[in-house]
């Protein structure tokens, strides 16, 4: 016999579902700007070439969000990027789009009920709390 609690509900099917606070997305972002920044370091001078950090942002989040659900920064801040639908990882190209469209900034001040901005409704995404193993 399954345990239901065992497995969440998928966010869009889960009438108790609470996104986490906008200071940790944002925690979660300021995290991952300054390793961008770094990183972009090693092959542009990203003061001057701002498309470099910008280029390693869209990067990092298609491949971290694509395989692992989660940012450093997110890690940091206990919060992952899934799937509305299934509640399962968005995937290396949702997670390259969401990216792009978050280095837009605009879509991700247009927020729904559930904290979803636009580049997370288009890319069918949503952040949650990421529990920790114990």
């Amino acid at each position: 016999m399954s345990n239901p609690a065992a497995v969440p509900a998928p966010p869009a099917t889960d009438p108790s579902f609470t996104p986490p606070s906008l200071g940790r997305r944002f925690g979660a972002l300021v995290i991952d700007w300054v390793l961008c920044l770094m990183v972009s370091n090693f092959f542009a001078d990203p003061l001057r070439d701002g498309w470099a950090p910008v280029l390693v942002l869209v990067a990092e989040y298609g491949f971290f969000l694509g395989l692992f659900a989660q940012t450093p920064g997110m890690w940091i801040t206990r919060i992952r990027c899934l799937s509305w639908v299934d509640g399962g990882r968005v995937g290396l190209i949702r997670a390259l789009l969401r990216g792009l469209l978050l280095a837009l900034v605009v879509p991700a001040l247009l927020m729904d009920g559930h904290r979803r901005g636009l580049h997370d409704r288009l890319t069918g995404s949503v952040i949650a709390d990421a529990p920790r193993a114990a």
